[in-house]
């Protein structure tokens, strides 16, 4: 079964999901919609037999299995509260700005039957899955620090750093963790002429000791994603820049506290946004959402508040 889907919003980030959901066997792109004339030509050239237009309000929901929500924020809530009386609706990170937005979304879907997914990429990435498998077995021992460099990224004037590129952080936390942290402190920078604040330096402590430190940035030379969990037996490197070795683990040689052995794990280095898809196709399918049930998208929300 193909599941009909009606994309709102063909800019930056639209246009790579459309490219996902088109690949995907599961789902046949039926809407996309912009209201800029360049982004609506350049859809109409690479998808032509979708319906192309600028006005939401002509996609005919019944006919709709999913409707894709990759707009400025400020804009999600509308759209979604519309939506999810509809279908089902995926939504580009940050799902919103506050955490009471986020409930009367959840209370909508949960009186009309539909789900919300939001697209928090890197919950889907064999990478973070990977350090997910290993901190739960506990292969090297307890987790003791993690450390996450976030720099380079298209400033904004709908979402500050923290709601664009901290989301990425606290989701994985979240997804990792499955807790909330106990303490949190943060330091938050405008280095340049921006509306919104461009740098975060943020600290939390979550149960067990493990401490958390986050720096985030827009405004850098160079672009990092790069993850640090250090272990009691090991310490581990998540580089998202990395096209294939994108996981290494650092052991300490035995008599030299400055040499270590690497080892580079094989994992799934399919594409995040890919995996995503998969998953919605799935949740459809059987009608779950097994990610996005037990208020995640709420908990990740109220973080990223008291940040």
């Amino acid at each position: 079964m193909n599941y009909k889907v009606a994309i709102i919003g063909f800019g930056y980030w639209g246009p790579k999901l459309t490219r996902n959901f088109h690949n995907s066997k599961n789902f046949e792109i039926t809407y996309i919609i912009d209201n800029q004339r360049k982004n609506l030509n350049k859809a109409k050239l690479e998808y032509p037999f979708a319906k192309i237009a600028n006005n939401y309000k002509i996609i005919k929901c019944k006919n709709i299995d999913l409707v894709v929500i990759s707009t400025p924020t400020i804009t999600h809530f509308k759209l979604a509260e519309y939506f999810l009386k509809k279908t089902n609706v995926l939504i580009e990170k940050p799902l919103v700005l506050n955490s009471e937005q986020v409930k009367k979304l959840e209370k909508i879907a949960k009186r009309y039957k539909n789900s919300i997914f939001v697209d928090y990429p890197f919950i889907f990435s064999g990478s973070i899955n990977y350090l997910k498998k290993i901190t739960k077995n506990k292969k090297f021992g307890k987790l003791v620090h993690f450390e996450s460099f976030r720099e380079q990224a298209p400033v904004r004037n709908d979402a500050d750093v923290v709601w664009d590129l901290g989301v990425h952080d606290v989701s994985i936390l979240q997804y990792l963790f499955n807790s909330k942290p106990l303490k949190i402190t943060s330091t938050k920078f405008k280095t340049s002429k921006n509306k919104l604040i461009d740098t975060a330096y943020i600290n939390m402590k979550y149960s067990n000791n493990i401490n958390v430190f986050i720096k985030d940035s827009w405004i850098s030379p160079i672009k990092i994603r790069k993850i640090v969990l250090k272990f009691q037996k090991a310490i581990i490197i998540c580089d998202e820049n990395e096209p294939i070795y994108k996981i290494k683990i650092y052991t300490k040689k035995k008599g030299n506290n400055l040499l270590y052995n690497v080892e580079i794990p094989d994992i799934d280095l399919s594409e995040p946004l890919f995996n995503l898809v998969e998953y919605i196709a799935k949740s459809l399918k059987k009608n779950t959402n097994i990610i996005f049930d037990n208020s995640f998208n709420l908990k990740i929300t109220k973080v990223l508040e008291k940040i």
